[in-house]
């Protein structure tokens, strides 16, 4: 064996110094790497360099650099009496602003509007934060209660009667409907081959007509007697209260476990009888303001958020009768989609407001702003429909298997496990419908109700402020509006996509 020397395996003297790595973070690492690594990327690098310098470069000048900021009519902004280049008219948009947000609301109850969006925004943030708590609590007192209480604030009048008044007064109605169907059924029978036929049918109807009156007939007399007494909106309202609650109760399991139902329904009428107390419904309330009056942004967040809103249980009910196993329901539902689907928003919108009245009863009238909210209610839940039917039938249907399995009912599978995955995955889709309601609202215009956009072209009628520059400004401001409301609406999205997907990184 041949002796070797021994090895150290530490070294003894420093590394030689090498050249830095080439940066791949920051600012120069990403041009480098994302934007001119390839001749093809370099080429599109200048040609969109090249757009974004002729077009925001111009927007700057004309929003910031050149614009005026102060004046008071219109000779503050021509270029002829500024002696340069003229960009955007502020202070027209500060001189009628006011409209733009009020439309022609009367000016003294103004306080009323404000009101209504300061509601709004307590109640809907923090239904908008995760975290927070009570968040059934929240939703049902921005969904069913501040919707009454921005009605009243915003029309203004008051309450008559509660359920007692209404429901007699619905059933009469009905009652007396079919009574005069079935003496024309039976009058139009006379003389004809069919003529007993209708005769009978005819005397069918009015016999129901009949039995319905007489099933009225104690809540009627009930109405006429709190009608002439001394309080009749708070003993109706007490009625409505007791019956209601008790009703619950009794659904519920009554004595064993309806307690928790009967408290819970007992304390909304409280709340309620508070709010008709504190706005004096039962004494005509605020003064009345005609919809017609109404404009600005307040008809926007009106008619996109009621239709936003409401399109959303439209649209489940719609998808899950297109699903169903009985046929008639979902012909019934599938002949609804493809209507409304197949006309137009504008001829919706027409027909609510102008030939919807042809067809009610003489005495029997609807508001111009209600038939425009419920037009484009079921409009929009047409199209939610299908968005939410796609996120149905991306469910595995296992789910709803095992859930049969486990003995939970349709209702109970539906609504506990499949409709909130389906909802999950139908976010972008549903959130896109929002935007494109949001911004249709300007459609309104044409049936005579002004929205934003509409306010805006009422005030270029203004010859105060009739400048080159007015129309280019009032778009420019209305656009930034609606841009700040639809990017809101997208990043919300996406941060409740990401918070829902299971997947994501915690």
């Amino acid at each position: 064996m041949t002796d070797h020397p021994a090895q150290s395996f530490v070294r003894t003297d420093l590394v030689p110094e090498r050249p830095a790595p080439i940066t791949t973070t920051g600012f120069f690492a990403f041009l480098r790497t994302r934007l001119l690594n390839s001749p093809g990327n370099v080429l599109l690098t200048v040609v969109g360099v090249v757009l974004l310098w002729f077009i925001i470069v111009p927007t700057i000048r004309f929003l910031l650099v050149d614009a005026v900021w102060e004046g008071t009519d219109r000779t503050s902004c021509l270029a002829a009496d500024a002696g340069q280049s003229i960009g955007a008219c502020w202070p027209f948009v500060q001189a009628k602003i006011t409209q733009f947000i009020y439309g022609f609301y009367p000016e003294p109850e103004r306080w009323r509007v404000n009101l209504t969006f300061l509601l709004a925004a307590v109640l809907l943030l923090p239904l908008l934060v995760p975290r927070l708590p009570a968040k059934g609590l929240n939703a049902g007192v921005f969904f069913i209660a501040f919707p009454v209480v921005a009605f009243f604030l915003l029309h203004g009048g008051g309450v008559s009667g509660f359920g007692v008044k209404w429901t007699a007064g619905f059933l009469s109605s009905f009652a007396d409907g079919l009574g005069n169907v079935g003496q024309q059924l039976a009058t139009s029978g006379e003389g004809s081959g069919v003529g007993p036929v209708l005769q009978l049918t005819g005397h069918a109807v009015a016999w129901i007509g009949d039995v319905v009156n007489f099933l009225a007939w104690p809540l009627v007399r009930l109405r006429d007697w709190l009608q002439n007494s001394d309080q009749p909106v708070w003993y109706d309202f007490a009625c409505t209260a007791v019956s209601v609650s008790l009703l619950l109760f009794l659904l519920n399991g009554a004595f064993r476990t309806g307690w928790r139902t009967l408290l819970t329904s007992l304390m909304a009428f409280l709340c309620a009888g508070a709010v008709m107390a504190v706005m004096h419904l039962d004494r005509g309330g605020l003064p009345v303001v005609d919809t017609r009056l109404w404009g600005g942004l307040l008809v926007t967040l009106v008619v996109s958020v009621t239709g936003i809103v409401s399109s959303i249980p439209v649209g489940i009910a719609l998808a899950l009768g297109r699903r169903a196993t009985i046929p008639l329901i979902r012909i019934f539902s599938v002949a609804f989609i493809e209507f409304w689907r197949g006309v137009p928003l504008i001829t919706v919108l027409f027909f609510a407001t102008y030939m919807l009245p042809l067809f009610l009863p003489g005495d029997f009238t609807v508001d111009g702003l209600v038939r425009v909210l419920i037009g484009i209610a079921l409009f929009a839940g047409a199209y939610n429909a299908e968005v939410i039917r796609g996120g149905l039938a991306a469910i595995p249907r296992g789910q709803a298997e095992a859930a049969n399995a486990l003995g939970l009912s349709y209702w109970k599978t539906t609504g506990l496990i499949v409709m909130p995955q389906a909802l999950r995955h139908v976010i972008p889709g549903l959130v896109n419908s929002f935007i494109a309601l949001f911004k249709d609202t300007s459609l309104v215009s044409i049936v005579a109700l002004f929205d934003l956009l509409g306010s805006l072209r009422a005030t270029f009628a203004d010859p105060t402020w009739a400048t080159p520059t007015t129309l280019f400004t009032g778009f420019a401001f209305t656009g930034i509006i609606y841009f700040v409301f639809c990017f809101g609406m997208s990043r919300y999205s996406l941060f409740v996509e990401h918070r829902l997907n299971p997947d994501r990184q915690s």
